[in-house]
């Protein structure tokens, strides 16, 4: 295809979108001075990728990239947000990439391990964050918090144990989430 033939299919099939692409983009994103910076990448993408290959529909093509684009933003600023994330808006993806239901489980499966994460203890918390979410070395979130190399490991092995268990529906009996499996004493008492 030439450039003239791809420059027509883009003005008359990826430029009519622009309204909705920017209320996409102002639902999704929470810097206004990005915005229009972000829709100039996503119109780079969308034409660079119809220089292979034109999309048979384009308004679910534009707003996938919208959408890939915006996640790939998030994960490159390192801290990302779960309720971000989750709350990203899929509701001009195409129906064969992802039901309504498969939206809405989703973004429960997403709150759930954000709210499991808000009942880890602070230090644990704050390490498990910084080297499953944030991706941080073991090494580095050691000297940040100032702790052995070998306790980062601790907390995070017994983080990602407590969240499975909260994910997986664990009973608060077997757990303590603040100190771990519950003594025989403490079991008794309750």
């Amino acid at each position: 295809m030439g450039e003239a033939e791809l420059d027509a299919w883009f003005i008359r099939e990826v430029l009519p979108l622009e309204a909705a692409l920017m209320r996409f983009l102002r639902r999704n994103w929470r810097e206004e001075g990005d915005l229009a910076d972000i829709r100039q990448d996503i119109y780079v993408r969308v034409y660079d990728a119809a220089r292979h290959s034109i999309p048979r529909q384009a308004k679910p093509f534009v707003f996938n990239t919208a959408r890939n684009l915006l996640i790939d933003r998030v994960r490159r600023s390192r801290v990302i947000s779960i309720e971000t994330v989750a709350d990203l808006d899929l509701s001009n993806v195409s129906a064969e990439e992802v039901s309504p239901e498969g939206q809405v489980i989703a973004r429960a499966e997403l709150r759930r391990l954000e709210a499991a994460l808000d009942d880890l203890p602070p230090r644990c918390r704050e390490v498990v964050v910084m080297r499953k979410i944030e991706g941080i070395s073991q090494r580095e979130v050691a000297l940040r918090l100032g702790i052995a190399e070998d306790t980062v490991e601790k907390h995070v092995a017994k983080g990602v144990r407590m969240l499975a268990d909260m994910l997986l529906g664990e009973t608060p009996d077997k757990h303590d989430r603040r100190t771990g499996p519950a003594s025989k004493a403490e079991t008794d008492e309750r």
